[in-house]
């Protein structure tokens, strides 16, 4: 017979104290609680079931004192199923606890995990009598302890921050130096060859895709299908069983290892994290955890038809961050990552939603007052996906100080310029200096700009070079899904070509863009695989794709081998000049000890630009000159580091053109160390350098004693 104790209402989940387990949850509006054990992962019939008799503050918990880490448990929730007024209670559901650390597998789809009968004549309007059990994951009582060691964060300074956008899976499947029981798993990608491969091109954080137990939608599994990106959450707390490799609960310990050994490597570990929504979907979703446990106060509903969801996400629901129940979920899933898995960032998926208070989107919202004054989250480096899908969503350059942006503006703005658009230098100089005109009137940094030019969602580098449309057909959804705004150039051929010119142009843009990148006031994200030129065919939302067509090869040939070397060569410039990395804007005024400008706009005969070269569409060509005393980067000791001077040369245009070197007052000599369109650093003996049609060129001035 089980033991059952009243236990507390805090902290919710199921707690392990060393001797017994303490179980909490929270449901406002329901009539009773069963807390179901099992007996293993696949179990249809639970092995006890216990009605929850204490409620506190609408939390209903017990203790059980026999309950070690390990145990599989779930709950069914009473109460009304009345969709009209937004109620779905509906107790054959097995519920997933919404605080579980760890979960036993993924949903086996079928009827049963639907709250109404599908096909029924009333549609949702009735309940469905089915036992979801024998289909559902189990949650597990997790075992926290872990021997960190003397683990540290690295807490790398934003302004020194390089981000490499990958997934976990992607990364390692095809690695031939990662073992073969690894791949694919938090292990494996802590392995000495991608830690190796990330230092070498100056990584200093690691964002993942999500990692939080996620949901293949029934759609999906129905076209043999998976969620592969991972963009559907249904466990805040609990790292996907996915990417473990070894048995039930051994993710969180073999999470924590990952993140041990990166930041042994003195790289940070930033997750992407998808508070938005839920993988429940719409009113026509199953039940499979928050819809179950209470409907009313886990979404936003419909105000005059609660049956309805409000969805500023477009997946069919959107999280009720509003309640403060279901706020404190948030955040206390935020802490849990950074205290017990000591993850040092987020980046959060359609974040405009989160701020939603209660629909419309605010800069002083609860959700950002919350995280400010926290001891803990106030810390951590904060990154927004400043967008969503509902009114006013489009948020770029709106969000308060202490977060940094995925920069989109940035991203198009690159993209227009190297497929010689019109009148792009304007915008092109605040791209580059750091994107002043978004940031810098609210009281934000350079470092507030993630700058971008491909990210998970949309073309790689390489097909952004090589696709004008897109080509999802492996989707199976028509191709109408992804977006058709690339703003991509294909230079000649749909695709793969052997057409030499068309090769020699497309590796070069590949180039342009990453140096391009790498030259950019702010910090620079690259996308996983973009150093080698990984392609997905076209599909710019593979989503749905877990296969070699978005795992990274790694069996490089020649042109991608000279592509990564490229890469090294770019951030490695970089990493070792400070003027790169600026805290602060550049403002173009003279630094008074050197009596030049931080920085100077420069046009092929060499002069500063004026009002009418800034404003003339068909200059495609655009110069600019950092002094190395413009750095505003200090020593342990606030000494201030001096850099190099540096001239970025940039021609998107379709014609050569003869780039004059602004004179300086220091006596010395240019030398070019980046070239897209050739390798090498050589000194430049004349007074003007040839800057090839659709290339970049870097130049170092070197001063003479």
């Amino acid at each position: 017979m089980t033991r059952v104790w009243p236990g507390t209402p805090a902290p919710l989940g199921a707690t392990f104290d060393g001797e017994g387990t303490n179980f909490a949850l929270f449901s406002e509006h329901a009539t009773g609680v069963d807390l179901c054990l099992f007996d293993g992962a696949a179990a249809a019939v639970e092995s006890a079931r216990i009605p929850l008799q204490e409620r506190t503050d609408m939390v209903w918990h017990a203790y059980l004192p026999d309950v070690r880490p390990g145990q599989l448990y779930g709950y069914r929730v009473h109460g009304p199923y009345a969709p009209l007024e937004g109620h779905r209670f509906n107790a054959a559901k097995l519920l997933l606890d919404p605080y579980a650390k760890a979960i036993s597998g993924t949903v086996q789809w079928s009827e049963a995990q639907f709250g109404y009968p599908l096909g029924g004549p009333q549609g949702d309007l009735e309940p469905a009598r089915g036992d979801s059990a024998g289909g559902m994951p189990k949650c597990i009582v997790a075992e926290s302890a872990f021997s960190w060691g003397n683990d540290e964060p690295p807490q790398v300074p934003w302004n020194r921050t390089v981000i490499y956008e990958a997934h976990v899976k992607a990364m390692t499947m095809r690695h031939p130096d990662v073992p073969e029981e690894l791949r694919g798993t938090y292990l494996g990608l802590a392995t000495d060859p991608i830690i190796d491969h990330l230092r070498s091109l100056g990584i200093t954080a690691f964002e993942l895709m999500p990692v939080h137990q996620f949901v293949t939608e029934r759609h999906l599994h129905d076209r043999s299908l998976h969620n592969f990106w991972g963009y559907s959450s249904i466990g805040f707390f609990a790292p996907d069983v996915r990417y473990a490799r070894a048995g039930l609960g051994e993710q969180v310990s073999e999470f924590k290892t990952m993140v041990k050994r990166f930041h042994g490597a003195g790289i940070e570990v930033i997750l992407d994290v998808v508070y938005n929504h839920t993988g429940e979907g719409n009113h026509l979703g199953p039940t499979l955890c928050f819809r179950g446990i209470d409907n009313r106060s886990y979404y936003r509903l419909q105000p005059e038809d609660p049956r309805h969801y409000r969805d500023f996400t477009g997946t069919g629901n959107s999280l009720n961050l509003p309640h403060p129940r279901v706020m404190q979920l948030v955040m206390d899933s935020l802490r849990y990552w950074v205290a017990e898995m000591h993850v040092d960032g987020f980046r959060f998926d359609l974040a405009t939603t989160l701020a939603r208070d209660p629909n419309d989107y605010r800069r002083d919202a609860r959700f950002f007052d919350i995280i400010r004054q926290d001891p803990l989250l106030s810390r951590v480096k904060l990154i927004a996906e400043p967008w969503d899908l509902g009114h006013d969503g489009y948020q770029v350059g709106g969000f308060p100080v202490g977060w940094a942006e995925w920069n989109a503006q940035y991203r198009d703005t690159v993209r227009r310029f190297w497929c010689g658009s019109p009148g792009e230098v304007s915008d092109l100089g605040y791209r580059l200096s750091g994107s002043s005109d978004l940031y810098e009137n609210s009281g934000r940094s350079p470092y507030s700009s993630i700058n971008f030019v491909t990210a998970h969602d949309g073309f790689t580098l390489n097909d952004l070079v090589s696709y004008e449309r897109k080509h999802n057909e492996a989707n199976g959804e028509g191709n109408r899904d992804g977006t058709d705004h690339n703003l991509s150039c294909n230079w000649g051929a749909e695709g793969p070509t052997g057409n030499v010119r068309i090769v020699a142009l497309r590796d070069r843009m590949r180039r342009n863009f990453l140096a391009t990148l790498a030259c950019s006031q702010g910090i620079p994200m690259l996308l996983y695989g973009d150093e080698v030129g990984r392609t997905q065919q076209g599909n710019n939302n593979a989503y749905a794709q877990d296969s070699e067509l978005t795992w990274m090869d790694w069996d490089l040939n020649r042109r991608q081998r000279e592509l990564l070397a490229f890469t090294r060569r770019a951030f490695g410039i970089r990493r070792a000049n400070p003027v790169l990395q600026r805290r602060t804007y550049f403002h173009g005024r003279p630094i008074a000890e050197a009596g030049v400008k931080d920085v100077s706009w420069h046009r092929p005969d060499g002069a500063e630009m004026t009002d009418a070269d800034w404003r003339n569409p068909a200059n495609h060509v655009l110069g600019m000159l950092v002094h190395g005393r413009s750095t505003d980067a200090t020593d342990p000791h606030g000494r201030l580091l001096v850099g190099e001077t540096l001239l970025l040369l940039l021609n998107g245009g379709g014609r050569s053109r003869h780039f004059t070197l602004p004179a300086l007052a220091e006596p010395g000599g240019w030398i070019e160390i980046l070239n897209t369109v050739r390798p090498g650093e050589r000194g430049i003996a004349s007074a003007a350098v040839n800057l090839t049609a659709r290339s970049v060129i870097l130049l170092r001035h070197e001063r003479h004693s």
